[in-house]
């Protein structure tokens, strides 16, 4: 534990939880996403969709899909300025399960370039957050790391391929988590590591055979 979890982050916003962690949570998004921000469907559970417009909860999640910090000192304009860029948005109110965490927000991106993601994340405290959930698939992403995601066809021999590419590259593993879907046989790797992972070796890890999908994840500031 660091300072931060104890005392919540510098921020804009009355509250670590319903302002920080929705501003992190937007970045986290983005990060995923891998593109700025043209459409966003945003569908607030439990307490964040029951007190978002009193915390502010809507400006900072919209502040962190346009890139910005939680101590931006602009955050309290941020619809006017998403307006200005061109970003389409709307704000939901959703049951997502009793299960949930109530400060839970999920997101349906578009990108610039066309692409597309959902993205399901909480606010767990002290601005602190936790990603659960990519395109259905289920994981845990804090973004206190770098991160590698995989979806891959659930067979030997793969994760080891994935992490001699890692080696090879001077790339040190901090933790590295697997999530199984036996109906599919397909399976979501996460890989956080101590550095950032450069775009070669992201494709490199794209090309090997038996891999879906590759996604790397920065660390939040």
């Amino acid at each position: 534990m660091n300072i931060m979890d104890i005392i919540g982050p510098v921020m804009i916003g009355p509250s670590s939880s319903h302002t920080a962690g929705a501003v992190r949570l937007g970045l986290m998004a983005k990060s995923i996403l891998g593109s700025p921000v043209a459409e966003a469907d945003i569908f607030l559970h439990g307490s964040f969709a029951e007190t978002y417009k009193g915390h502010g909860t809507d400006m900072a999640l919209l502040a962190g899909l346009m890139g910005w910090s939680t101590e931006d000192e602009r955050i309290p304009e941020a619809m006017d300025y998403a307006k200005a860029a061109g970003l389409h948005y709307q704000f939901n109110k959703a049951d997502l399960g009793s299960l949930t965490h109530p400060n839970t927000v999920l997101f349906k991106l578009r990108g610039q370039e066309g692409n597309s993601i959902e993205v399901t994340g909480s606010s767990i405290g002290g601005g602190q957050i936790m990603v659960t959930n990519i395109d259905g698939m289920d994981v845990e992403v804090s973004g206190k790391l770098p991160a590698l995601i995989t979806t891959h066809i659930d067979k030997p021999g793969v994760i080891n391929m994935i992490s001699g590419i890692l080696a090879y590259n001077h790339i040190n593993i901090a933790t590295m988590r697997l999530f199984r879907d036996e109906e599919s046989g397909v399976a979501s790797l996460l890989i956080e590591c101590d550095q950032e992972v450069p775009e070669q070796v992201v494709s490199m890890v794209a090309h090997l055979d038996g891999i879906c999908s590759v996604r790397s994840i920065h660390k939040l500031l």
